[in-house]
């Protein structure tokens, strides 16, 4: 079977970003200096990410029939995006409350999965064929963890490259990391799957081999402003960060690295080289508002990889 693309298994959610000096105590009430609504979810924004890095993408996940779902149909057909989604008469489309500091950047979120919550391995094997015929797949754990190992299974069986980003960490069978070429997680994340603090690239390391060690093939461990560690059991490596101005917000910075590492993926890109594709998709969507609209362009990403 010829492959080509990405396919990514996800959520999509209605981000909603309140920006603030600081969060507000229980029973506190605090002004906010800015608000903004706009497309979200782990796993759409990695679409975004990927399809604006010039991959061909199909987004599988599940949604409500109301107006957050509508805008999730309209901000697919913008950015050229195949659908997989089923639609569910009996849960909303997800949202989440965004938190992010007024001149820092930092960023606290909290995520109500909705219709997508109900996304199982039957769900998946309905987009099978989308998966088998892709170059890459890509899932994370906003959806239930039994829909992200069905995918993967069905992934590995096909020979397509598995990427997986364990975010947010939560509870799943370690049999799960057997099944991925490449797993991606932050550093609070890797510490929370193996219980090692992620404060510098000797603890990354050590993070790295014990996720090694559980099956995964590589580790590429994001290191927000230091950038990322490739490491795999022939080679460790530092991908820096790509500096292209001023943080605004790092939320969805994650995101970005994944989308842009997997269209590189696609697109044939040694690995390594991948993940340097990655980190300069990140640098450039801190530099912006948002999550999905933060993504940048194809012609960005390489223009800051030249200069």
């Amino acid at each position: 079977m010829s492959k080509s693309g990405v396919a990514i298994l996800g959520i999509f959610v209605v981000d909603l970003a309140f920006r603030a000096g600081n969060m507000p105590a229980i029973g506190e009430t605090i002004a906010g200096s800015g608000f903004a609504m706009g497309p979200g979810g782990k796993g759409s924004n990695q679409a975004v990410a990927a399809a604006r890095a010039g991959a061909d993408v199909t987004f599988i996940s599940r949604i409500g029939r109301d107006a957050f779902g509508d805008l999730a149909i309209k901000t697919w057909e913008t950015e050229g995006i195949r659908p997989r989604v089923a639609r569910a008469a009996d849960a909303p489309t997800g949202a989440a409350f965004i938190y992010v500091h007024e001149t820092r950047g930092d960023n606290a979120i909290i995520v109500v999965s909705g219709a997508a919550d109900g996304l199982g391995p039957d769900d998946v094997d309905a987009a099978a064929e989308a998966i088998r015929s892709s170059r890459v797949f890509v899932t994370q754990l906003e959806q239930p963890a039994a829909a992200a190992q069905r995918g993967l299974e069905i992934a590995r069986a096909a020979g397509s490259i598995t990427v997986f980003n364990p975010a947010p960490a939560g509870k799943f069978d370690d049999s799960l990391f057997a099944l991925c070429d490449y797993v991606v997680p932050n550093e609070t994340e890797a510490e929370a799957l193996t219980g090692i603090a992620v404060g510098d690239l000797a603890g990354a390391r050590r993070a790295g081999d014990a996720l090694l060690a559980k099956g995964a093939s590589v580790a590429l461990i994001t290191l927000g402003e230091r950038g990322a560690l490739f490491h795999g059991r022939d080679r460790s490596l530092h991908v820096p960060p790509f500096a292209a101005g001023k943080v605004v917000e790092t939320a969805g910075a994650g995101d970005a690295f994944v989308g842009g590492f997997a269209a590189a993926l696609a697109d044939g890109a040694d690995p390594l080289d991948a993940a340097r594709f990655g980190s300069a998709t990140a640098g450039i969507s801190v530099t912006r508002a948002g999550t999905a609209p933060a993504m940048p362009r194809r012609a960005e990403i390489d223009a800051l990889l030249k200069g």
